[in-house]
C-alpha cells in the first residue's frame, strides 16, 4: 500500500470536488484534508484499488473507494461524521 499519486488522485477528482465543497474540511495539499486543523482524510493505492483513510471518530478507518458506489458510501459516512459535534 502506498500513498496516492497524482494519477491516482486524478481518478478521484469527482470525489475530491465534492469533498472541497464540504464547509468543515480544508484541503491542505491535493487529496489531504483536515478538519479543525486535525488530519481527517487522505488516500492510498494498492494495485488498481484506491482507499481512503478517514477519521470518522477518534481513529482512522480505511475505506475502499475504487467504485462509484464505494465513493458514495464514503461521502455519506463523512456527512454523518461532520454533523456530529467534534
Amino acid at each position: 500500500m502506498r500513498h496516492a499519486t497524482t494519477t491516482d488522485l486524478d481518478r478521484l477528482e469527482p470525489l475530491l470536488a465534492q469533498l472541497r465543497r464540504m464547509g468543515d474540511l480544508r484541503e491542505r495539499t491535493r487529496g489531504n484534508f483536515t478538519r479543525k486543523s486535525r488530519a481527517f482524510l487522505h488516500f492510498h493505492a494498492d494495485g488498481d484499488d484506491l482507499f481512503a483513510d478517514v477519521r470518522l471518530a477518534d481513529e482512522f478507518e480505511r475505506h475502499r473507494v475504487t467504485t462509484a458506489a464505494e465513493r458514495k458510501q464514503l461521502l455519506n459516512a463523512i456527512k454523518r461524521a461532520l454533523e456530529r459535534p467534534d
